[in-house]
């Protein structure tokens, strides 16, 4: 089971040795509500709070929310498979390079072919089966970057960056900033002018889990500005990358609590989804470009509504929405996440277990390890009539035996 958020927030301003207090005023966040999450009477929080929490005991927005890991946490040193990716990420020094095997050698196109699959797994949260994948795949990107120069280093900036997109999912931000230094230092030499914005969004990533808010919404920013200034928007894949862009920026101004600017630029990447839309679809594998369509910043704008105790807005913008089917399975399964979690909050119980319901049928190994989801289920299961199907998910989640 995982642990409930004010059990979280009590151990963690216990080992920081605050009074609730204390907490309170370096934090920014009234005592009434660091009591409430505590007692338990509260099951969540607007993440500009936890992000304020999260300052003010000088952890990680990680180490208090909780997310789905890649691999079940049991307290002890690194797992032999993810010893091999920081391996394949930091290769060991003053050794002689291995000689390659002819037979081995692949070319660019089929290693870009073997990354795209990678990254479906990645988005299909198959994160254990992508860990024992990652070291081969990296090692195969070195090996064509070394023997075709331009296409091979694109090929091996985008294995870098699914080693740090499952670095910072598996909670090493070390691991993933080294990674993704090493994706830009590739990018820049690839050729290819799409690369350095994205891996700048994937930074952007990095810094918003460091609870280094104003320095991703920095780099995402710049990034998007530089694309506009440089002309790489007209098209389908341009638009999808800057779209990515300014909806990380939008959820950095979200998590500094700016909300309305947040909305403008999700209003703006929604008009964008709407053009990109009607273009001709981008050659080659879509899989390695940003995820960002018209269902992408739907989910998206939902997710801050809910976050920012908006859930009417967020129930109105959830409503009838039709997924594309390029939707990655992890976003599908944020979307039913948030739904569950604003109908609780308007007091439609029914409507939370029927949302949680689904999302156990798509993605119940997810669920159970995600906080949010049993937040949402202690909330409902403390309410005076509970709803039918309730007693099965508390159950399945470990909020009752």
């Amino acid at each position: 089971m995982s642990e409930h958020l004010g059990d979280k927030l009590s151990r963690l301003r216990r080992l920081s040795d605050l009074t609730q207090e204390e907490l309170a005023e370096k934090s920014g966040v009234s005592v009434d509500v660091v009591r409430k999450l505590e007692q338990k009477r509260k099951g969540s929080a607007r993440l500009p709070t936890l992000h304020a929490l999260a300052s003010g005991l000088g952890v990680e927005l990680t180490t208090l929310l909780g997310d789905p890991p890649g691999v079940p946490p049991t307290g002890e040193a690194d797992p032999p498979q993810l010893v091999a990716v920081r391996r394949a990420v930091h290769p060991l020094m003053f050794a002689p390079p291995e000689e390659p095997d002819a037979a081995e050698v692949l070319t660019a196109s089929l290693l870009r072919a073997e990354i795209a699959d990678a990254w479906t797994l990645y988005h299909s949260a198959e994160f254990l089966q992508l860990l024992n994948l990652l070291p081969g795949i990296l090692a195969d990107a070195r090996l064509t970057a070394s023997q075709e120069h331009h296409e091979g280093q694109a090929a091996l900036g985008k294995a870098f960056q699914l080693a740090g997109h499952l670095s910072i999912r598996l909670g090493k931000l070390d691991l993933a900033l080294a990674a993704l230094e090493r994706a830009m230092a590739a990018a820049e030499v690839s050729g290819d002018p799409l690369l350095v914005p994205m891996i700048c969004n994937s930074l952007a990533w990095a810094y918003q889990r460091s609870n280094r808010l104003d320095d991703a919404k920095s780099i995402a920013l710049y990034a998007a500005r530089a694309m506009e200034r440089d002309g790489l928007i007209s098209d389908a894949p341009g638009l999808r990358v800057w779209g990515g862009l300014t909806m990380s920026a939008a959820t950095s101004y979200a998590r500094l609590d700016r909300y309305d600017d947040a909305d403008g630029m999700m209003r703006a990447a929604e008009k964008a989804a709407g053009r990109l839309a009607k273009m001709p679809p981008a050659e080659g594998d879509g899989r390695l470009l940003s995820v960002f369509s018209k269902s992408s910043v739907r989910i998206e704008r939902v997710r801050l509504a809910v976050q920012h105790e908006r859930p009417h807005e967020a129930l109105r913008l959830a409503k009838g929405m039709r997924l594309s089917k390029d939707t990655p399975p992890s976003w599908r399964t944020w979307l039913l996440l948030d739904v569950a979690r604003a109908h609780t909050d308007v007091g439609n119980a029914e409507g939370a277990v029927k949302a949680l319901e689904s999302l156990r049928r798509v993605a119940p190994t997810w669920m159970r390890h995600h906080t949010l989801a049993v937040a949402v289920v202690s909330d409902l299961w403390e309410l005076p009539s509970r709803p039918p199907g309730l007693r099965k998910l508390a159950e399945f989640l470990g909020v009752v035996k």
